[in-house]
């Protein structure tokens, strides 16, 4: 992600105190702020796609909020006839969130992501620490809303079921969303947020 211009040869960078070293020659870049990452996962017919809009207007100037998928089509075009690299994928949306953080703002995901898909990836390191929480509601009633998907959206409602499950056990931080409204969830996330924020995380 970063590279040394000082270098002969390409030599990448590592992150230290705010800023990205070269350890063969010593050279120090500044931009290279590191600032926390927030993902709001879950299982499809959470509820994501709901909070976005009402979640991205209450953190305006605070955090950057991305919906994961919004980078699909265009990674799509770029894989052509191959499958999609999803490390990659992820990889990506890691240096999205460094380059958002040189402007001093952390980023919020939001995306059906679980820690194992970040913590190998090269562009980890340059996050700070990253904080899951999960948008859930009752299997029966995930069930009923997929069902109620057009008829072009994928129906894979056991798998789906089983994922939130699985989030259920593995992430501690969660929303339910089967009542109150997208606004509602909204405010819950942002409360979350803010304890992280406030908590000696910037």
């Amino acid at each position: 992600m970063h590279c040394c211009q000082s270098c002969d040869s390409q030599v990448a960078m590592e992150p230290r105190d705010g800023h990205a070293v070269c350890p063969e020659c010593g050279r120090v870049d500044s931009a290279a702020a590191i600032r926390p990452l927030f993902i709001v996962t879950g299982a499809s017919c959470s509820g994501k796609t709901a909070v976005l809009d009402p979640l991205t207007r209450r953190l305006a100037g605070r955090c950057v909020t991305f919906d994961v998928d919004w980078l699909l089509d265009a990674v799509g075009t770029l894989s052509g006839d191959q499958p999609i690299n999803w490390p990659a994928f992820r990889d990506a949306w890691l240096a999205v969130a460094h380059g958002v953080a040189q402007s001093g703002m952390p980023t919020v995901l939001l995306g059906p992501l679980i820690p194992a898909h970040l913590e190998t990836l090269p562009g980890r390191r340059w996050i700070a620490d990253i904080h899951f929480l999960t948008l859930d509601c009752p299997d029966e009633l995930r069930r009923a809303r997929i069902n109620a998907r057009p008829r072009w959206r994928k129906r894979d409602i056991d798998e789906q079921v089983e994922f939130g499950r699985w989030l259920r056990d593995n992430i501690a931080d969660r929303v339910d969303t089967s009542s109150g409204t997208p606004e509602d969830t909204a405010a819950r996330v942002v409360a979350w947020i803010d304890r992280h924020l406030t908590g000696g995380q910037r």
